[in-house]
């Protein structure tokens, strides 16, 4: 969905208040006028005072976050609000901690707030599918470790598979996915998820990736080190920008919740041509969100 340049003062006039945090809402919600959930009437009335609207035929009452990435938030919206204005507005993102400050909420409610933001931005690149010419490898994200072996196989390291479109003097679309291990079962239901079929790809020689040539025009080439950067040169940068983005801001994080923040990454360079309109997408698609339960690791 298209959106909107939006300025911190253009933010602030319009989602300053939670009477028009609410109204973006049920504009989202019941774009046409309400609508029953339960028996599907198209009549009710708001009762502000308690956040919900009532059928005028089964006068069963709803909340306005009912069943929404806000589903049972005690917050106020306006909080909401602000914590995915300042995640969107901000190219290295925002820490729980500095989220806390900002909103002047606790360090755990920050920190499922942006789980559950980033949740969401994870969803809705998974519409999309890569095309035309793609670069496949694969990177190992973890902390700093002395000593012990390096590079696959490696203790404390989470493998991640990556594709992007390479559109010659610039990167296109971007996908990541954590991976037990790099396989022949993870790379092609990486593939399946992430790619249309019959695109040309290009990877190295690593017998694992040899399964992308099933659905794929499939170039595996041996790629020394030294020249990684001639035949894999988008994937490459792109694996750089992201530890630099989990190093720089987040300071490592753990493999339990890592894909969260790939999903993270991958939204934010998936609409870096658009920075000016990026809050108000990530709002769209908030809104539009159902449901999350968090699960714990």
């Amino acid at each position: 969905m298209k959106g909107k340049g939006m300025t911190l003062m253009d933010w602030q006039k319009q989602y300053g208040t939670e009477e028009g945090c609410i109204e973006a809402l049920i504009k989202q919600r019941w774009p046409e006028g309400f609508r029953c959930p339960c028996c599907g009437y198209d009549n009710g009335y708001a009762i502000k005072t308690r956040g919900y609207w009532e059928c005028s035929q089964c006068h069963k009452q709803t909340s306005i976050t009912a069943g929404t990435l806000f589903h049972s938030t005690n917050l106020p919206l306006t909080k909401w609000f602000w914590a995915i204005y300042l995640v969107a507005s901000d190219k290295g993102g925002v820490s729980a901690l500095r989220l806390s400050k900002q909103i002047n909420v606790s360090w755990i409610t920050a920190s499922r707030m942006l789980r559950k933001i980033r949740i969401a931005m994870g969803h809705r690149d998974s519409l999309y599918r890569l095309q035309d010419l793609i670069e496949i490898d694969d990177a190992l994200i973890g902390g700093r470790h002395t000593g012990g072996k390096r590079g696959r196989g490696a203790e404390r390291k989470t493998s991640v598979l990556v594709a992007i479109e390479s559109r010659e003097k610039r990167a296109g679309f971007i996908a990541m996915q954590q991976v037990s291990s790099v396989n022949r079962e993870t790379v092609s239901q990486f593939v399946k998820r992430h790619l249309s079929p019959d695109q040309y790809v290009r990877s190295d020689a690593l017998p694992a990736l040899a399964e992308i040539s099933k659905t794929q025009n499939h170039t595996p080439r041996v790629t020394p080190p030294n020249k990684a950067g001639e035949w894999l040169p988008w994937v490459h940068v792109a694996i750089g920008n992201l530890k630099t983005f989990l190093l720089g801001t987040y300071h490592g994080v753990s493999s339990g919740y890592l894909q969260e923040y790939l999903n993270e990454f991958c939204y934010r360079f998936n609409r870096r041509v658009r920075e000016a309109e990026l809050p108000s997408r990530l709002l769209n698609a908030c809104l539009s969100h159902t449901q999350i339960k968090l699960r714990i690791v």
